[in-house]
């Protein structure tokens, strides 16, 4: 990926600790640009709606839970149509791009990003950057004796420089939020700045949309800093998504509500084999590299689970406390147990080689060891060697969850992130996300989302509510606790006061509001 130097973060400040994390704007670097009247006040959809447009001076608060004498702290630019734009319908060349792993809800995105621009705008030339030439099986056949097919078979990022696109239309997405994956395909890592805004600039793009996680969007950021740097007319708008929900800042990522509804499908199932045997435990394995949100709320969701293991809460195996000393004593109480464990969590405990600690996928990610696999054998190697009876199913339902179609929660979230990602690109705001915070749809700039991961406070009393519903121990120390609390104090304490400044904090998304 090639350094680009990054513009100054727009902040704003004003009274009582007020502080705007303001988006950039085109007008930042071309302030010569004639403005439009927005075609949305002729359109008869809004005809009924009181207020057609965001007010200029509109914000969002990152916190609402404030105390009467703190500052009124950090705020995002709300999302919304503008009266003004600085595209013509005519003028507008739109591109969209997914990257990354599959998440319910991406044709959802693609389909609603089309059809504001066809309907909302008049916009008619919109690519999909996608995932291969449509080739013919003797070509196809050919090419797969004759060169490497990821030549041919490239999308995400890739995709632009291989310079394989798709004509989309509204007739073309109308029913593709029925199907899970993206039509467009995707892949990950192949980020080369330099290659892709040539591609834009040599194809007169003019609006880039970039579906993709933290490691996307910050991709997204470095092509939207060499866009500003060679003073293109180009708004770049990031849609972020990824199933684990560890994006900070915003309330929740599209795609999680309809994991969190298909995870239960597994764990259904885990019960039903776990209660149907004698001293049978189900376990399964859910995402969550680093985050354990879905494990955490399918659990809360299944009420059935008796022991829920994430990344972010360390445990132990042996002794006293320990989870075996756990598993017996509720198949001695009930019969059954069933044990909800993120990908991420227990890797510590795990037997490392050399390859597993050093290897990484296209993204940068490091591959991780299954521990579900390692959790369910451990499981079986203690009761083979206590001569306890027990039977185990292990579910790994990773894949099929990744590849659904996103539910109707998930539909019109991914519509609402469509809808405000298009506003804000027509109204010539550019290096941002599109994303919810505290219910409203605003605009991030890149930097607050790429700039740590959101994880699950284990201090926090959601996490708390898993522990009484499921009655497992905590499997933390004394010590543990405290650490964690002082962690959590610091991150959410406010600085000053309304008669002083405010220092504008890290970001620390809170599990309850």
């Amino acid at each position: 990926m090639s350094t680009v130097e990054s513009s100054k973060p727009k902040i704003i400040t004003g009274s009582c600790g007020y502080v705007l994390e303001d988006v950039p704007h085109l007008s930042d670097y071309l302030p010569a640009l004639p403005t439009y009247h927005n075609p949305l006040q002729d359109n008869p959809a809004y005809s009924v709606v009181k207020q057609y447009f965001v007010d200029a001076d509109d914000t969002v608060p990152q916190k609402i839970v404030v105390h009467k004498d703190g500052p009124r702290g950090i705020h995002f630019r709300r999302a919304g149509p503008r009266q003004k734009v600085y595209f013509e319908s005519d003028e507008v060349h739109a591109c969209i791009v997914t990257c990354g792993g599959l998440c319910p809800g991406l044709n959802t995105v693609i389909r609603e990003i089309v059809s504001s621009l066809s309907y909302m705008y008049g916009v008619k030339r919109i690519l999909g950057i996608d995932v291969s030439f449509h080739l013919d099986t003797f070509t196809l056949l050919f090419v797969s004796f004759s060169l490497r097919l990821d030549h041919f078979f490239q999308g995400g990022y890739r995709g632009f420089y291989a310079r394989n696109t798709v004509s989309l239309d509204s007739k073309v997405v109308n029913d593709i939020h029925k199907r899970g994956g993206t039509i467009l395909g995707t892949s990950r890592g192949g980020h080369d700045t330099t290659k892709i805004v040539d591609s834009i600039q040599d194809r007169g793009i003019n609006q880039v949309y970039i579906i993709g996680g933290d490691g996307t969007q910050r991709g997204a950021s470095v092509i939207f800093e060499e866009v500003r740097r060679r003073g293109l007319k180009v708004a770049v708008v990031g849609i972020p998504k990824t199933i684990d929900n560890d994006i900070p800042v915003i309330d929740k990522s599209f795609g999680f509500d309809t994991a969190v509804e298909e995870a239960q499908r597994a764990i259904n199932a885990a019960h039903v084999e776990a209660e149907s045997i004698e001293n049978g435990i189900g376990v399964v394995k859910l995402m969550g590299r680093f985050s354990g949100f879905i494990a955490m709320y399918a659990t809360l969701a299944s009420r059935d689970v008796d022991c829920c293991l994430i990344p972010e809460s360390p445990f132990y195996l042996e002794g006293e406390g320990g989870l075996f000393e756990y598993i017996e004593k509720r198949l001695k109480e009930s019969g059954h147990m069933v044990l909800v464990i993120a990908e991420g969590a227990g890797q510590d405990l795990m037997s490392k080689s050399m390859e597993s600690m050093t290897l990484k996928d296209a993204s940068g990610n490091k591959l991780l060891n299954d521990v579900g696999l390692w959790l369910s054998q451990s499981i079986k190697d203690h009761f083979n060697q206590k001569k306890m009876v027990m039977n185990l199913k292990y579910i790994d339902p990773t894949y099929m969850i990744r590849a659904v179609p996103s539910n109707a929660s998930d539909n019109v979230y991914c519509t609402l992130l469509a809808q405000s990602a298009v506003h804000g690109a027509m109204a010539g705001y550019t290096g941002y996300v599109s994303g919810l915070v505290n219910g409203r749809q605003t605009y991030i700039p890149f930097y607050r989302i790429t700039e740590k991961q959101n994880h699950v406070v284990i201090t926090d009393r959601m996490w708390a509510r898993l522990l009484s519903s499921t009655n497992q121990p905590s499997f933390l120390s004394p010590k543990d606790v405290s650490d964690d609390k002082e962690k959590l104090m610091s991150a959410l304490l406010d600085d000053g006061n309304c008669n002083g400044p405010v220092d504008v904090p890290p970001v620390t998304k809170e599990i309850t509001k």
